[in-house]
């Protein structure tokens, strides 16, 4: 086995799927759309609330530390939580079932005008979708980075950023990590307050 043409192939893959995700305009334009949306939620005191599955809730980590602590500006910290408490997701999964993990969440934190990440690569993660539909009923805004043709999360999304098909999940999270890094800066740009 030649190991080096394997990492070499995976770095070309990688390479190609950003190509494929950057030269749409359309895409570029949803990032914006997405940045905004948040950055009017906190400016107006609302709070992001950040959830996804193995990787993509770390990407939901990631994403909601950056804009709690700091990315690239010096500016005070803005309101974003990604549900990662594990007392509360062992709670929720042993007396409700492990699809509400998330929707209890934004049903007990959520409010108006808030905004929920929901982070799928499959767009199908049933506790993802609940959270969505939780979100909407509350009149939260929705915003979904997905993978493959959007799945089910699509349709609940206010706006969808989809990475583009790929065979394996880990392409799709790379474009997702991309895309989160792309939507805090916008975010520290539209929310410049010191």
């Amino acid at each position: 086995m030649n190991l080096q043409h394997h990492i070499a192939r995976s770095l070309q893959e990688a390479e190609i799927a950003l190509h494929e995700f950057r030269h749409s305009e359309n895409n570029i334009a949803l990032i914006e759309e997405a940045a905004r949306i948040m950055a009017s939620t906190l400016n107006a005191g609302g709070k992001i609330i950040a959830c996804g599955n193995g990787g993509s809730l770390c990407d939901a980590m990631h994403f909601a530390e950056e804009l709690s602590g700091r990315f690239r500006q010096d500016r005070k910290g803005l309101a974003a939580v990604a549900i990662a408490d594990p007392a509360h997701i062992t709670c929720v999964g042993n007396d409700f079932g492990f699809e509400f993990i998330f929707s209890r969440f934004v049903e007990a934190v959520g409010k108006p005008g808030d905004v929920l990440l929901a982070i799928s690569t499959s767009g199908n993660s049933g506790n993802v979708l609940r959270a969505a539909e939780a979100a909407n009923a509350m009149g939260m805004k929705v915003i979904a980075l997905t993978g493959k043709e959007g799945g089910k999360l699509a349709a609940l999304a206010h706006v969808e950023i989809r990475a583009p098909h790929a065979p394996f999940a880990d392409r799709a999270q790379e474009i997702h990590i991309k895309i989160i890094h792309c939507m805090i800066e916008a975010i520290e740009q539209l929310c410049a307050v010191k």
